[in-house]
Formats: structure tokens, C-alpha cells, sequence
């Protein structure tokens, strides 16, 4: 790797490697030939995969497993005191955030391409990675989900580094991308930024630190950057779709670069929401001056990203589909798509996501919810926080009188096998172990604890 203080490590140790974007590190550095462990406090699907590939993971803390490292990573969700950190920093072994280790895997590219925006992060960045393959035959990725192909890290080549940029305690600026493509400005991580008009500033140092950069044509930040390159629905966008069609659910268009027509696009991914996110990536192909065509082929090959309008399997008759969707508009995306498929009746089970986020934007969350005529509430994923009842998910199904509110499996257990019948969808929306816990039910059926 080019930066130097990595040119004499050789073992490197995770704590909190089971998340999503750290395991994808672990794999990545595996694969450029360090000896690579780490621990977690579950044994989860992740870390399943990281021993699968051969990586040690080691469940809950243990200060002793740090000694002999060359260096510690650590998520943001772990705590200053936890005690590997605190032994690594005694033992006076190099300690990095999460962020500083993807600075640095991304420097030994060629050309970094940062995916930012409130949301589609995932979902875009994949489409990117699969259109750059096609394209050039020379892409890696860091994938903040599970491709279907690529999973959550791919190695592809050295020419282009396709990777989230998360907002996320605006970690994003450590990165220095060569082209910083931007999806959207919402009002999530508000706890953190205090405001809408920081979260914007931030993202706008964001787009500032690229050399290039690709926008949303229709979010503010296209005024008061200066863009390459616009995507969208409206005609004044460089890049856009027209003649778009919708078949239960899933979309084709043409792709339109600067006022002319190159090529159809048929997306296999659900959600109308999609196109824009297409849209992204083929405005990312256009920006390198790659054809129409190797954009509109690497938009085929794209299948899925795990909990992205995932079918996980039938039950009663009824198919279930679980959505990462964890924000006002993910939610009425999701819940879009879902009418567009469902012959029948629309089940919507949905678990908070922080008690913080909840709070911030309890009205959206009213607001988007309010019309659902089969909701359930399942009680809120904390995270890393404490328990608050003003931004809890019993306190929001009390200001929604269509709801029900559950906290057990077997709980939702029971209503899903009382109230599902054949036609019917029923789509299970979180961030958080709902999924995990709705695959229970499919799986060991039908007494779940």
C-alpha cells in the first residue's frame, strides 16, 4: 500500500469487525497479505462469513488478543474505554479509526470514486462498481451491503476504487476522492450535526475536497457547487432517463447524456427510487468517457444488495420482503415499491432505528406511517444508545392509532401467522435485527422464543 506506515504491519486487529464496512476492510486487507483478526461482541451472518474466508473473529473483549499486534482498527460505535483499545494504547501499538483505515486502502488506487448522500449510498455505489467493471475491467469496491455478486468487497483491479463515503460523524472528509458523486441531502445524523445547514456544509467540504464531482441535479448542493456533471429526472440534468417503464415494480428508461438519446436501460433492482441511483452510476461512466452501452450492461448485471427489497421467503401464503429503509423517505420508497407488487394486503412491520433518529424526525415518521393500514412497531434497535422514551418505538406507535406495537418474535410470530394469507405482502423495514429476527420465524417455525 502507498501509505507508508502500512509498508511495516503485518497483523492487523478489528475490534468490532462484524460491522458491514469493517469486514469488508478485514477481507480487503486479507487480501493484500496481512494476517488479519478481530472481535465483535455477536456472532452474526458477517462473521460467519469473515472465518468462512479464514479471518479469526473472537466474541466479546479480551485485552490480551491485542498484544503482537502491528496495529488496532476500531469502529466509531465502539466505546474510548473499551479494553482492547485500552491495552493497544498501553502497549503503545498504532490505533486507527475505521474511516482512517478506508483513506488509506483507497490511496493505493488510481482513481477513488466516494458514493455520499443521505440515501441509496449502498445500492448506487454497487451500480458503480458493476458499471467500472464492465467498462474498464479494472475496479475494486467497498460496499456498505452484501452485492449479490461482489458482497461487501470486491477485487477488481487497480485503476478505480468504488466506495461509500458515509456522513456518519462526517467521517466522509477523511476521504479524498478524485470524483465525489453525491445522491441527495436529507436530515438524518442530526444528533451529531445539530442542524440541517451543517450536515450541508459538510457535504459540500465533501464534494470540495474531489476534483470532480457528480450531483443530484435537483438537490440544492447543485447550486452551490460546481458540478461536471448533473443526473436526474429533469430536463436541464446532463444525465437522464426518458421513456421510462414500470412492470410490477421494476424499471427500464433511456439514457439521455447532454440532450441526446444513447442507449435502453433495464434495471433488475426494484423501486422506482433505482433509476436515480442508475442514473449516478451511468453519469459516473460518462464522466470517464465510457459508451452508453458498457454503462447500460453493468446496470444489467446488477442484481441486488442484501436487505434492499430482499424476498426472504413466503409465510401463509404471503410473500415477505425486508427493506434496510430506516428514514421517513427510505420508508415511503419501500412502501411504493411494495404497493406496486402486492395483489393483496400491504403488512408493513417497522423497528426504529435509534432512539435519537426516532426523536429528531418523529413527525416524518408519524407522517409517512400514518396511512398504513397494517403496521406493526417492533421496539427500536438502540445501537449505541441509551434508552429514551421520547424517541422510543412504543411512543411512536402511541401517536399512531393504525398500529400495533410488539417487542417479542414470538409476538410478531403469532399476528404474521393469524393475519397473513395468500396475495398479501409483507414488508419488514429496519436497520436493525428485525431482519434477523423475521428469518427466525421463516426458518423455525412455528414456536420462536
Amino acid at each position: 500500500m502507498k501509505a507508508g506506515f502500512w509498508q511495516d504491519k503485518h497483523k492487523i486487529y478489528c475490534v468490532g469487525i462484524g460491522g458491514i464496512s469493517m469486514s469488508g476492510l478485514a477481507l480487503h486487507l486479507q487480501a493484500l497479505g496481512f494476517s488479519v483478526s478481530g472481535s465483535d461482541a455477536a456472532v452474526t451472518e458477517t462473521t460467519a462469513l469473515l472465518e468462512n474466508a479464514g479471518i479469526p473473529v473472537f466474541s466479546g473483549a479480551d485485552a490480551a488478543r491485542v498484544e503482537g499486534a502491528d496495529a488496532v482498527v476500531y469502529t466509531s460505535a465502539i466505546p474510548a474505554g473499551h479494553p482492547e483499545l485500552a491495552r493497544a494504547r498501553e502497549c503503545g501499538i498504532p490505533v486507527y479509526e475505521r474511516a482512517e483505515l478506508l483513506s488509506l486502502v483507497a490511496s493505493d488506487y488510481e482513481n477513488v470514486i466516494g458514493v455520499a448522500g443521505c440515501h441509496g449510498k449502498t445500492t448506487a455505489t454497487a451500480m458503480c462498481a458493476h458499471v467500472l467493471d464492465v467498462c474498464s475491467g479494472s475496479c475494486s469496491a467497498h460496499i456498505g451491503g452484501l452485492d449479490a455478486e461482489y458482497g461487501n468487497f470486491y477485487e477488481g483491479g487497480r485503476k478505480y476504487f468504488v466506495t461509500e463515503a458515509c456522513e456518519y460523524r462526517a467521517h466522509f472528509l477523511q476521504l479524498k476522492p478524485d470524483l465525489a458523486v453525491f445522491l441527495n441531502t436529507g436530515e438524518d445524523h442530526l444528533d451529531y450535526y445539530g442542524s440541517r445547514e451543517a450536515l450541508v456544509r459538510a457535504n459540500e467540504a465533501f464534494l470540495s475536497s474531489a476534483r470532480g464531482r457528480i450531483v443530484w441535479g435537483e438537490d440544492a448542493l447543485a447550486v452551490r457547487v460546481r458540478p461536471d456533471l448533473t443526473f436526474g429526472f429533469s430536463p436541464q440534468s446532463d444525465v437522464r432517463a426518458v421513456g421510462i417503464r414500470g412492470v410490477r415494480g421494476m424499471y427500464s428508461f433511456s439514457l439521455c447524456v447532454r440532450g441526446a438519446l444513447r442507449t435502453r436501460v433495464r434495471l433488475r433492482a426494484y423501486g422506482r427510487h433505482n433509476i436515480l441511483n442508475a442514473l449516478a452510476a451511468a453519469a459516473v461512466a460518462e464522466y470517464y468517457g465510457y459508451p452508453a452501452e458498457c454503462a447500460a450492461e453493468g446496470l444489467r448485471r446488477f442484481r441486488a444488495i442484501r436487505r434492499r427489497f430482499e424476498s426472504l421467503g413466503e409465510l401463509g401464503g404471503a410473500a415477505v420482503i425486508a427493506d434496510y429503509a430506516h428514514h421517513p423517505s427510505e420508508i415511503a420508497a419501500a412502501v411504493r415499491t411494495a404497493r406496486e407488487i402486492c395483489r393483496g394486503r400491504l403488512f408493513v412491520v417497522f423497528q426504529p432505528h435509534t432512539y435519537s433518529r426516532t426523536r429528531t424526525l418523529f413527525d416524518s415518521f408519524v407522517s409517512v406511517l400514518s396511512g398504513l393500514e397494517n403496521l406493526v412497531v417492533f421496539k427500536t434497535f438502540a445501537a449505541r444508545e441509551y434508552f429514551d422514551a421520547a424517541g422510543s418505538a412504543l411512543t411512536l406507535s402511541q401517536h399512531l392509532p393504525n398500529s400495533l406495537y410488539v417487542e417479542s418474535v414470538r409476538e410478531l410470530d403469532a399476528y404474521l401467522r393469524r393475519s397473513l394469507r395468500p396475495g398479501d405482502v409483507a414488508l419488514v423495514l429496519g436497520a436493525g435485527d428485525i431482519y434477523y429476527a423475521v428469518k427466525r420465524i421463516l426458518q423455525e417455525r412455528p414456536k420462536i422464543g
